[in-house]
């Protein structure tokens, strides 16, 4: 029988930059694409114990303890096994390298600590998310799995021991001592005739290059403020997201995992929202690494030179900037705890979100300010894009939440609006760029008056999600952040009341309450949403609030996984909900942290 599928928290994630592995506190790797973030599944049991495949690794310590941690400053992952009958450790990353491109493998290291240690090994590829067939090769010292796809895929594991094959996986028992070890390989089988991983000192070179890589990369980190360790852990979260080829950032690493137990909030996050560009570019910019944030920038140039006839841009893509990513649902798989259907494709990317033109406007604002000058070509093409938001900005959308309810008027989407005409302005006076101005600014203003006058409900006191509504939602936390209305102004003041008094549960905020006058148009509820926790408290930081905004931050962080790590929600006690890891989330925790440092210091408290 399947192990039982471990929590979403109870994993570390390993990468290379170009795929990330899950690997649970069990010693599985229970969730792997390959070659790439978007490409299909080889191992999924966290969605299906029975048909995902996993890569277990086991030491036979009957009531062990396990444990789980990162090599300091690295994404090279310890999952250790303590008994009084022994200690067993396996360390788990995939090889990369400063010097130059290395064969894409996932390396599993096991080693016996102390006493004599059994050891069950089950490496069970399910290719194109359990859906094909696939062969098993056996060689001298390795096993080559090939499906049987038209795309055609094949994987190679490389082990010194003694393994057999059985129902097209490789199984294997063996014994260590203390201070002995074994490696386990996985590589790409089709890209070279030999394995080029097989050379006898691998395993202990790529590992040293591997650490090397990190602990170079995060000491470039100019952050030297107070919670640095969550801060860093952060960064180099941000880092497995990254595909090094492209420069673009992939919102999370899974798809299916759910936003309710047993519910249908099931999406794909393997892919690049537009959204997250400035908050991505912002972070970046101040933890000190402005090569990973032009990197993305120029992937942002790259749409922008893509712009549809009126100006207009989708909100996601694929990491290689395509633009279709048709949904289909993987009726086949169980889902994780029940949690049905199993998404993957995301079909929100042909919605209408015009919140994304604020995001993008933002970013590119912030990219000159702090990075490289915005080049002409550039110019003329965002001068396209904010042309359109000023044709379109009343327009009713399906908002920064993906709703599938219908279009309404959301507030978000018009403070975005206002945003990307204000940053185009600003941007045009810094640099003398050419542009509409007048227009632009009759806009800007009319935008401005627009949310006064019809977002603010005087009965609450407060600015709605969206026209008609008297609900709110946690997005109006980005208003003073986004520097739209000073973070001391008493209508502000009186709406993070409001948010507090309807969407705050002890530290944790939900993006909107469902049933109480918001609908989606999905069914079931959700968790709190972990970057609104963190917007939360940056907003009662800018307000002046320092003391509850450290106490709120402090509670927040306690919901973190054993490894620093969040996925987008959190359930009702605590536990991980949605994809995971969630980048928007921890460009939210770098960016309270960020603010909320520097105005502890600046308000006298020591560090």
């Amino acid at each position: 029988m399947p192990a039982p599928t471990q929590p979403i928290e109870n994993h570390g994630v390993v990468g290379d930059m170009r795929t990330v592995a899950l690997v649970g506190m069990d010693g599985a790797v229970d969730f792997l694409c390959w070659p790439r973030f978007d490409s299909p599944t080889v191992f999924a049991s966290l969605l299906d114990p029975d048909k995902g495949g996993s890569f277990r690794i086991a030491p036979v310590l009957p009531g062990a303890r396990e444990k789980q941690l990162y090599l300091p400053d690295t994404n090279i992952l310890l999952t250790r096994f303590l008994s009084e009958h022994g200690v067993a450790e396996i360390s788990d990353f995939m090889a990369i390298s400063d010097d130059g491109p290395m064969p894409q493998a996932l390396v599993r290291r096991v080693k016996c600590v102390r006493g004599t240690v059994d050891f069950q090994v089950s490496c069970a590829p399910r290719f194109d998310y359990g859906r094909a067939a696939h062969t098993v090769q056996r060689g001298d010292g390795e096993a080559v799995f090939t499906s049987e796809t038209p795309g055609r895929l094949a994987l190679r594991l490389r082990t010194p021991v003694p393994f057999r094959v059985r129902d097209g996986a490789v199984h294997a028992r063996f014994t260590l001592a203390a201070g002995e070890s074994a490696a386990f390989v996985l590589e790409d089988a089709l890209a070279f005739d030999a394995s080029p991983t097989g050379a006898p000192d691998f395993v202990a070179e790529s590992f040293k290059a591997t650490h090397n890589f990190w602990h170079g990369w995060i000491g470039r980190c100019k952050y030297r403020g107070r919670w640095q360790e969550m801060v860093r852990r952060s960064a180099l979260v941000l880092k497995l997201l990254t595909s090094r080829e492209y420069g673009s950032v992939v919102a999370a690493a899974t798809f299916g995992l759910p936003e309710q137990i047993g519910g249908e909030r099931n999406w794909d996050y393997r892919y690049t929202w537009i959204r997250d560009a400035s908050f991505t570019v912002y972070a970046l910019m101040r933890l000190g690494y402005g090569e990973e944030a032009a990197a993305f920038m120029r992937w942002i140039e790259a749409r922008c030179d893509e712009l549809g006839p009126d100006g207009s841009l989708q909100i996601m893509y694929g990491i290689d900037g395509r633009h279709e990513l048709p949904e289909q649902m993987l009726g086949h798989l169980s889902g994780y705890r029940g949690s049905v259907p199993v998404r993957v494709g995301n079909a929100a990317f042909d919605q209408l979100q015009l919140d994304i033109y604020g995001e993008l406007m933002d970013s590119v604002y912030l990219h000159n300010k702090y990075g490289e000058p915005v080049h002409h070509d550039l110019w003329v093409n965002l001068v396209r894009l904010v042309d359109y938001v000023c044709e379109n900005w009343q327009k009713p959308d399906e908002g920064i939440w993906e709703v599938r309810g219908g279009r309404q008027d959301f507030l978000y989407s018009r403070l975005m609006c206002w945003v990307a005409v204000d940053r185009a302005i600003r941007l045009a006076n810094k640099r003398s760029f050419p542009g509409p101005m007048d227009r632009w600014q009759r806009v800007r203003n009319d935008i401005y008056h627009e949310i006064f006058d019809r977002f603010w409900d005087p009965e609450r006191k407060a600015f709605v999600q969206h026209l008609g509504s008297k609900s709110m939602d946690a997005s109006v936390l980005m208003m003073p952040l986004v520097k739209f209305i000073s973070p001391s102004d008493p209508r502000w003041l009186s709406t993070l009341a409001a948010v507090d008094e309807d969407l705050v549960d002890d530290s944790l905020v939900y993006r909107y309450r469902i049933g109480e006058g918001a609908s989606d148009g999905l069914r079931g509820d959700e968790g709190t949403f972990c970057i609104c926790s963190f917007w939360y408290v940056e907003s009662l930081a800018r307000s002046g609030d320092l003391q509850q905004a450290r106490f709120i931050f402090e509670k927040t962080l306690g919901y973190a996984s054993h490894l620093g790590l969040y996925a987008e929600e959190l359930g009702p006690s605590g536990e991980h909900l949605g994809n995971f890891p969630q980048a928007f989330t921890h460009l939210a925790l770098i960016s309270a942290a960020h603010y909320l440092d520097r105005a502890l210091s600046a308000s006298g408290e020591r560090g």
